[in-house]
């Protein structure tokens, strides 16, 4: 199963990795307020990471408050904390940064990075605008 776009990538830490996961759930609206948040035994199952990673990572989430626990219910999402600005900031850093450095490492050229990311924004536009209506 795949958890919110989470997929295990080389050179950072399945912490920093899930907590970055699951905050760009959150922000997309892909987990939103309100809605269960996998326990730490499913995540550590699902994902196939240790129980204290998952459990490290909910506990950083309901502190940072981007989850919530109700008793009798679970965790749940708590939506985005205020000052999301930075959140988003940095959570485009380290896609970018892995962007780079995947495209440094099989040889691109800067104008190459820029130009594929254009069409692939373009791309996404459009099909936005197409499901939009």
């Amino acid at each position: 199963m795949t958890f919110f776009g989470f997929a295990l990538r080389p050179g950072q830490s399945i912490f920093d990795q899930l907590v970055s996961a699951a905050q760009k759930a959150v922000l997309s609206g892909e987990l939103e307020r309100g809605h269960p948040f996998p326990s730490v035994r499913a995540l550590a199952a699902d994902l196939k990471i240790h129980p204290n990673t998952a459990h490290k990572a909910v506990q950083y989430l309901i502190q940072e408050r981007w989850l919530e626990m109700r008793p009798g219910i679970g965790t749940v999402v708590a939506g985005p904390p205020r000052g999301q600005t930075e959140t988003r900031k940095q959570l485009l850093k380290e896609e970018v940064s892995h962007i780079v450095s995947e495209a440094q490492r099989v040889g691109f050229e800067l104008e190459e990075i820029i130009d594929a990311i254009q069409r692939q924004w373009i791309r996404t536009q459009t099909q936005r605008e197409v499901s939009q209506k």
